[in-house]
């Protein structure tokens, strides 16, 4: 019996020839974040596992909205320095983690990598086992290797072929709403198929991003010439793409023909509440904010079609849009483009790369009652701000639409192929 790309990357990683799922084994981590090093410094370990593989952003409060937030980034910038850690990125020089880090060459095929934030997942679109450690990264830092329940692996094949304007966004709302938030519950979701290979890097990496919203432990997608292009230079030291042996076993395989797929939107409270575009278009569902940010859609292209519907248009009077590069380099390429200009034209706040509005945190908290459109990932009742407030996830075409018509719309009325 073969194996499957989680489970040959867990092997490899565990000095083993094989692994079976439900064994435990203890493997070395190639890179983690430096989320814990406060923790460390309290228990009076003096050096990391590895300062050369240890990344370190600063995203979520950036720049810093209070004087706790302030006092924190000062820490980090000390504990930067006691260990040793080259590969810090402060903002105003990085961006979002889950695009910061791959940009500079922290993930390539093959690679084991658990780190903190839930969203670790997305480093799955380069072939990599990529997961969130949460506090056990603590033990990473101080020794480089974790403990793992090898997941059982289930398999998404994608069919048809991607209808124009119709993206990586869409499909994994769909597959969401069809199989529910918790069919990949620490599984190691494999997606394949003519799709999947249609689809660019960046529209698999929102479904990778996702992964967590369907429970995955991995969210992994095969390697390709897309990847490759990607990380380019970014990448100087040697890997090799894993690819599932033609007989691994796994527990399911779910089939999508995409031929039909149409825009979708997930409804409040849960990523999974998926409808099309078209049946919330007939509810006249009006919008206060529309956020076109987060890790999950917020890189060149997603921009780029969102540009392309605002140009020579204006933003609803009630409405109010933000727009947030998921990177200073992805901030960087809009610029030069053009599309940050017609974002600025049409009414929108451009604002710096950051997780702000996407956790509720700042630059963009929703108010009570409020109604928000997003590109983020994730609805949940609160997740943006009050209680009271309304979420719902689309595409960046969906997102920017809706903040031209002050309500949910179709994209395509304002597209042409």
């Amino acid at each position: 019996m073969g194996m499957t790309v989680a489970e040959k990357i867990l092997a490899s990683h565990a000095g083993l020839q094989r692994v079976t799922p439900g064994e435990y084994v203890w493997c070395k981590v190639d890179a983690t974040s430096g989320h814990m090093l406060g923790e460390l410094d309290r228990l009076g370990v003096e050096k990391v596992w590895d300062p050369e593989r240890v990344f370190v952003v600063d995203d979520h409060l950036a720049p810093p909205p209070t004087i706790e937030a302030a006092n924190a980034v000062k820490e980090l910038r000390r504990l930067v320095a006691k260990y040793g850690i080259t590969h810090f990125f402060e903002y105003g020089r990085g961006g979002i983690l889950h695009q910061v880090f791959p940009e500079n060459g922290m993930i390539a095929p093959g690679e084991l990598i658990a780190m903190g934030d839930s969203h670790s997942t997305s480093g799955g679109v380069f072939n990599a086992c990529v997961t969130n450690a949460a506090t056990d990264a603590l033990y990473i830092l101080a020794f480089g290797e974790l403990w793992f329940r090898v997941p059982e692996s289930v398999r998404i094949v994608l069919d048809g072929r991607l209808p124009t304007w119709c993206v990586g966004k869409d499909v994994i709302l769909h597959v969401a709403g069809q199989l529910g938030t918790d069919f990949g519950l620490y599984k190691s979701v494999e997606y394949t198929g003519p799709v999947a290979k249609q689809m660019t890097l960046a529209q698999r990496w929102t479904i990778a991003n996702m992964g967590v919203e369907v429970g995955a432990k991995f969210a992994l997608f095969e390697f390709d010439e897309k990847v490759e292009e990607f990380l380019g230079t970014r990448v100087a030291r040697p890997y090799t793409p894993v690819s599932a042996d033609p007989d691994a076993a796994y527990e399911a395989t779910y089939q999508f023909d995409l031929s039909s797929l149409e825009p979708m939107v997930a409804f409040p409270n849960d990523p999974g509440n998926v409808h099309p575009v078209t049946e919330a278009e007939g509810r006249h569902i009006q919008i206060d904010q529309a956020f076109l940010g987060s890790c999950t859609n917020a890189r060149q292209e997603d921009l780029e079609i969102a540009a392309k519907i605002m140009k020579g248009r204006r933003v609803h009077p009630r409405v109010r849009m933000l727009v947030s590069p998921a990177s200073q380099e992805v901030y960087r390429d809009a610029l030069k483009a053009g599309w940050l200009e017609i974002f600025a034209d049409a009414g929108c706040v451009v604002e710096h790369s950051t997780c702000g509005p996407c956790f509720g945190g700042h630059l963009g908290v929703l108010g009570d009652n409020d109604v928000c459109i997003s590109s983020s990932n994730r609805n949940f009742q609160g997740r943006m701000g009050s209680p009271s407030s309304s979420v719902y996830l689309a595409s960046p075409a969906t997102v920017a639409a809706a903040a031209i018509a002050g309500e949910i719309v179709d994209p395509r009325q304002f597209l042409t192929p």
